[in-house]
Parts: C-alpha cells; sequence; structure tokens
C-alpha cells in the first residue's frame, strides 16, 4: 500500500497474537515443517453424500431415457394432417404447412363433432402443402361436369386420389372429401393455413356469403384459441426447437469473447483495469454533457413538465427539460461518488492490480489452466443440453391418440357417430361403420397413464439434476484450479519447484477424492437455489394480491435467500480451496476457511472485493454485448435469411434472448473463474503463509517478491 502504509508494513498483514494464541475465530495458522503445498496423502471425503449423488445422477439418466422412450418432440416442431403424418418431413418433406378443407367444420357452436373434440382437432381433411394458397376457387354447379384434374390443382387434394388417372366424378370426389369445396386465400400462422379475409369486404363476387366469411373466421380463431390453449411450455419447447443453433453459435462467440478477455488480462491487465475505470468516467461525462445539451434546448423551445401533465405516455417525458435536468442531477452525483471513491482507494486499485499481475504470472507458468475454461464449457453445454432434451421429451410425451368421424356429418346412417370413438389407423376397416362413410383422423396426445400424470414431477425433478449438476461442475472447476494455483504458491523456488501437470493433477485429485464434498456444498447451494424458485412463482402467482403484509413478508423472504444464497457461494469457494490444499471434508474445509478470513476481514473486504469487482466488469461486457447482438439476431433485425428467426414466427422472441445472457453469463463465469480463482487462492495462500512462517530462515515466506516487495516483507538471507 502507498504512503504511510509502506513505511510501516501492512497494517492488517500480521495480526498481532493474543496471549494464548486464539481468538475469537479460532487458533493462526501453525508452522509446519512438512508442509508444502497441496496435502498428497489424503483419503475421500463426504461418502454419504457422494453415494447420494450418484443415485441421484443414475435416477436422472433413467428420467432421461423415459422421456426419450415416451416423448416425441416433433409434435411441437411440425403439424400433422388428418392422418397423424407430419408436415414438412419424411414423405411430406417440402410440405411444410397445413391446409384446412373447410373451416366452418371447426367451429365447435356449429359442429357436434368440432364440439366432441374439444377444439383440439378440426373434423376436416387436413393435408400437407408447401405453400399456402393464393388465391380463390370455389366448386360451381357448372363444374360438376368437369373432370376433376380441370377442377382442383393435385396440391390441393388428398394424397390418395390422382386427378389424372381417377375415375370418380367431380360430385363423389366432393362427397368423399378427397378434394376442398372451396379455397380461400390464406396465411400460415404456427405452420397451418388460415384464411386471410377482410371483415369489411364483400365476397359475393367470389360466390361467397357473408355469413360464410364470418363462419369461416370464426373456425380459423377457434383453431388459433385451441392452439394458444396448450400448455405455455409446449410453447417455449417450440422456440427451443427453432432457434437453439443459433443459441449454440451466440454462446460460441460469448466463449470467444471470454477467452480474449483472459488473454487482454494476461499481457495488459493494469491498461486494461485503467481503461475500464477511465471509460465509465467518459461515458458517464458524455452523458453528463448531452443531457445538458438536450436541457439547453428544450429550455429555449419552453418545453416543460407543465405543458405535458400527467400522461401513460412516457416518451412524451423524454420532451421536457425537466427530465433531461433529473438525469444531469443523477449523472453528475454518480460521476462526483466515482471521481472520490478512485481518489482514497487507489492505493487499494493498485493492490488489486498487483493481484491479478500475479495470477498473470502464475497462469504464465501453468498455461493449461488457460484450456480449462474449455472442460467448464462443454461439461455446462452438456448440462445444459440435457436438461432442455430432456424437459422437451417430458413435454411431448404421450402416444397419438385418433378418433373415428364420418366424412359427412349429414350423410344418412352417421347420426350415432359423435367422433369418441378410438381407432387405430393402421388396422381401421371403414367398411364396420356401412353405411356411413367414415375416416380414422388424429385426435391428440395421450395424457393418460401412470407416466403421463406425473410428468410435472418428473420435470421438478430434472429441474433439481439441472441445478445440482451446474453447481457441481462450477464447484469441480474451483476446487480444480484451487490446488493447480496454490501448488504454484507453495511452491518455494519458482518455477523449478512448480510441479508439471499442476493442472492435470489436481483435476484427477479432486475426481479421485473429493467427489462428495463437491457434491455436498453444490447440494446446499441447489437447495437456496430451488428455494428461490419457488419464492419466485409465488410472486408471480400472488402479483395482484392487496394483502401488503403477505407482500412484505414474501419480499423479505426473497431479499434474505438472495443474501443467503451470495454467503453460501463465497463460503463454498473458499471451502474449496481449502479442500484442494488439506484434503478435508466440505464443513471442517468452510469452518477453517471462514475463520481464516474472519480473521482477516479487513483484507477480505478491500482486496479480494476489489478484484472480484474488476473481474465484474469484463462480465458485463461479455454478457452486454452478446446480450444486445442476441436481441437484433432474434427479432430479425440482422439480414440473415432465416425466417425462424423473425419475431413474429416466435412465441416468445424474449426466450432465446434470455437463454443466451444467462448462457453468456454463465460461460464468462466459468473462464473468469480461473483468474478470479487464481486471486482467491493466492490471497488464501498468502494469509495463511503470513500466519504459518515471518521471513526468517527457519520459516521463510512463500509468496513472490512482487508479493513481498508490495507488502514490505522480506525473507532472511542466510549470512
Amino acid at each position: 500500500m502507498g504512503g504511510k502504509e509502506k513505511k510501516g508494513g501492512d497494517a492488517s498483514a500480521s495480526p498481532s497474537p493474543s496471549p494464548s494464541g486464539s481468538g475469537a475465530y479460532g487458533e493462526k495458522c501453525k508452522y509446519d515443517p512438512s508442509f508444502r503445498g497441496p496435502v498428497k496423502k489424503r483419503s475421500c471425503t463426504d461418502i454419504i453424500c457422494c453415494v447420494l449423488f450418484m443415485a441421484f445422477l443414475a435416477g436422472y439418466i433413467v428420467v432421461g431415457f423415459l422421456a426419450w422412450l415416451y416423448g416425441d418432440p416433433r409434435q411441437v416442431i411440425y403439424p400433422r394432417n388428418s392422418t397423424g403424418s407430419y408436415c414438412g418431413v419424411g414423405g411430406n418433406r417440402g410440405k411444410p404447412f397445413v391446409l384446412y378443407f373447410n373451416m366452418i367444420q371447426c367451429v365447435t357452436s356449429l359442429n357436434i363433432m368440432a364440439a366432441a373434440m374439444n377444439g383440439l382437432q378440426c373434423p376436416t381433411p387436413q393435408i400437407c402443402v408447401s405453400s399456402c394458397p393464393t388465391d380463390f376457387s370455389v366448386v360451381l354447379p357448372t363444374d360438376y361436369s368437369k373432370t376433376p384434374s380441370s377442377v382442383w390443382k393435385q396440391e390441393w387434394c388428398q394424397p390418395s386420389i390422382n386427378l389424372s388417372t381417377t375415375e370418380l366424378t367431380v360430385s363423389d370426389v366432393l362427397s368423399k372429401q378427397l378434394c376442398p369445396e372451396f379455397i380461400i386465400p390464406s396465411t400460415a400462422v404456427l405452420a397451418r393455413c388460415f384464411p386471410s379475409l377482410n371483415a369489411t369486404q364483400d365476397y359475393s363476387d367470389k360466390h361467397l356469403t357473408n355469413e360464410t366469411r364470418d363462419r369461416i373466421t370464426t373456425g380459423s380463431n377457434q383453431i388459433v384459441e385451441a392452439l394458444d390453449a396448450r400448455n405455455i411450455g409446449l410453447k417455449i419447447f417450440e422456440d427451443f426447437a427453432r432457434t437453439w443453433y443459433w443459441i449454440l453459435i451466440v454462446l460460441v462467440i460469448a466463449m470467444v469473447l471470454s477467452l480474449l478477455f483472459l488473454l487482454l488480462l494476461r499481457f495488459t491487465a493494469g491498461f486494461l483495469v485503467w481503461i475500464l475505470i477511465i471509460g465509465v468516467l467518459v461515458v458517464i461525462a458524455y452523458g453528463i454533457y448531452h443531457c445538458a445539451m438536450e436541457y439547453r434546448n428544450y429550455n429555449a423551445q419552453g418545453a416543460t413538465i407543465k405543458s405535458v401533465g400527467f400522461t401513460t405516455n412516457f416518451s412524451v417525458y423524454g420532451h421536457v427539460k425537466e427530465t433531461w435536468l433529473a438525469v444531469l442531477i443523477i449523472l453528475s452525483v454518480v460521476e462526483a461518488i466515482l471521481l472520490l471513491t478512485l481518489v482514497f482507494l487507489r492505493n487499494r486499485i493498485l493492490i488489486a492490480i498487483a493481484l491479478i499481475k500475479e495470477a498473470s504470472r502464475a497462469i504464465g507458468y501453468m498455461m493449461g489452466s488457460l484450456l480449462y475454461p474449455l472442460v467448464t464449457f462443454v461439461l455446462l453445454l452438456i448440462c445444459v443440453a440435457y436438461w432442455a432434451m430432456t424437459a422437451l421429451y417430458l413435454a411431448t410425451s404421450g402416444s397419438p391418440l385418433y378418433r373415428v368421424t364420418p366424412v359427412n356429418i349429414s350423410t344418412p346412417g352417421c347420426s350415432g357417430i359423435y367422433g369418441n370413438d378410438s381407432c387405430n389407423p393402421l388396422i381401421f376397416n371403414a367398411s364396420s361403420y356401412t353405411p356411413c362413410p367414415v375416416n380414422c383422423i388424429f385426435y391428440k396426445y395421450r395424457d393418460e397413464g401412470l407416466f403421463q400424470r406425473n410428468v410435472f414431477n418428473l420435470q421438478v425433478y430434472n429441474v433439481l439434476g439441472f441445478l445440482w449438476c451446474i453447481n457441481f461442475v462450477l464447484a469441480l472447476g474451483q476446487c480444480v484450479l484451487a490446488g493447480a494455483f496454490a501448488s504454484y504458491y507453495w511452491a518455494f523456488n519458482k518455477p523449478q519447484d512448480i510441479p508439471a501437470c499442476a493442472v492435470t493433477s489436481s483435476f484427477i485429485r479432486t475426481l479421485r477424492y473429493h467427489v462428495g464434498s463437491l457434491a455436498f456444498g453444490a447440494l446446499i447451494l441447489t437447495i437456496v437455489q430451488a428455494i428461490r424458485i419457488v419464492l419466485e412463482y409465488l410472486d408471480h402467482k400472488l402479483k395482484d394480491l392487496q394483502n401488503p403484509v403477505a407482500r412484505c413478508i414474501l419480499c423479505c423472504l426473497k431479499c434474505c435467500f438472495w443474501c443467503l444464497e451470495k454467503f453460501i457461494k463465497f463460503l463454498n469457494r473458499n471451502a474449496y480451496i481449502m479442500i484442494a490444499i488439506y484434503g478435508k471434508n466440505f464443513c471442517t474445509s468452510a469452518k477453517n476457511a471462514f475463520k481464516l478470513l474472519m480473521r482477516n476481514v479487513v483484507r477480505v473486504v478491500v482486496l479480494d472485493k476489489i478484484t472480484d469487482l474488476l473481474l465484474f466488469f469484463g462480465t458485463l461486457l461479455v454478457v452486454g454485448g452478446v446480450g444486445v447482438f442476441s436481441f437484433f439476431l432474434f427479432t430479425g433485425r440482422i439480414p440473415i435469411g432465416d425466417p425462424q428467426l423473425q419475431s413474429d414466427q416466435l412465441n416468445y422472441y424474449w426466450l432465446p434472448i434470455l437463454t443466451v445472457v444467462v448462457g453468456a453469463y454463465l460461460i464468462a463465469q466459468g473462464f473468469f473463474s480461473v483468474y478470479n480463482m487464481c486471486v482467491d487462492t493466492l490471497f488464501l495462500c498468502f494469509l495463511e503463509d503470513l500466519e504459518r512462517n515471518d521471513g526468517s530462515l527457519e520459516k521463510p515466506y512463500y509468496m513472490s517478491k512482487s508479493l513481498m516487495k508490495l507488502l514490505n516483507k522480506k525473507n532472511k538471507k542466510p549470512k
């Protein structure tokens, strides 16, 4: 530290021992002549939690297998025709849209069959087409004497009839519903062709009465409502199915940006830190200048808030001088606070830069640590992909259900068929319903049975498994890197004493002995996160609750568990460092780490958190950049020629954006954990070094010369 602190040393560097050698937070670390870094001889820790974690993973695999066995994600991607075949794949490749023959049959108030099917399926023939029709076409009485090929195009008829070779008359084709009686200009909505009729236009010249027009519009609206009534989860997974590959591409971009930022820290740590700080000050200063200019302009125009009054159109307030004056004052206060903070904490910032540079030197000797984030990235990607695919298959579980429907409900002999009878299209025999001509059409997916009744419970299991696996992967990375960087710190002669393949050795050592401890810490964090998810769900459900006491209690609970999650993450992080060094169980390591940090609480607050803040700027840079790019990408503002990315083609265009932002944050955290974990490990080892050693010949410091110079410490040389 600068000034007087350098002359007298660091006041908190070596706290004065109590007479008994212990204090409120336990005894200081004692000198151990046999200690040379991470303990080699160790045993497995937290075995019970290890067994529990393995059993949970086995159950997670079973859930995934059952989801794959019963689920069919094609139902949220591709629509079906009357026979249940998917449009756009297989034999219908190149025909991604569904065309309804008679939309009037979809009106539940007019059609008993549509009412029996609860609007889930329209009892009219549906075929797969390459594009929706754009012209009117109505079969007139004069067309009955013509050949079918001269009345219809083959693409508008069912595949079972060949218009060029059929011997059926136009009347026969219509009675068997092999071709539509009329075709209306349509637009594709959710891969289905819906009539695009103007409610005020007269279509009498097209042989379409206003009453018929209204019925067609009502039928199409009821189908849209039925589609909207689907579980919201299906809509979410439909968006994922449309954009998953672009999500992966953007996440790879986030990985590249994170690596680039790490390289910049490696070579220009101090320069980059000051650039970030000065950049923030410059941006705020420009904001002050811009607000001042806007205020001057609107002041000259006499635009005041009195002339606007109160309005729900908040954009109007951007054109009054009071708004810009308020923003100007706020930015000026923020700028003043940042400048004062920079002046009074300049020495602490220099210390943080020194720690980052020391971490850079450690990474320079162990370049393999820069590759470990790729392992974290792959493991996180596997966890996310497994969770998403399992959730998708669970949401689409259930075998298809088919119903018997008459070709024409008005045909004699069809009065007793209401669409309640199930059938199998592979063995269906229509002659058993003579004289009524019937079809076996797709109705919906079966939602009965033991598996289907427990889909929600399996989804909860899937979410808990996802959280536990994600936290375990992050914990594994922290412990592995801590073991590697601890090997660097406790090497007395650097770089000669640094062990070869430190990262690999730490990885093997962690997986061999400490899976249970990592799973224990990850489980505690998962439980807290699950409680926070439940609280957020309750808050969403009770947002209209008028009871202020209940709202206040819920808000306090959310705040408390948010703080608890932050504390557990901090404690787990330091516990993993102690596990990597000493090889003890999670509880003992967490206790020792907590006591060590509390004995040096000033250093923890000033040094460690300043470093975290500087790396937080990098996280904002990556996540913010990727988030803005994904917004322009998934709203169609970037012309890449993919119609799937148009906002009107997605149910919730913000969903892939949110997924990318969260994924980019997880990736950035995984990559920046290299530097962050290195700084934290060196800091914790440094505290132990100060308590264990005193710089004498018998107990020399293990810290590097740069750190000793920074803290005005030195080892005594032999005479």
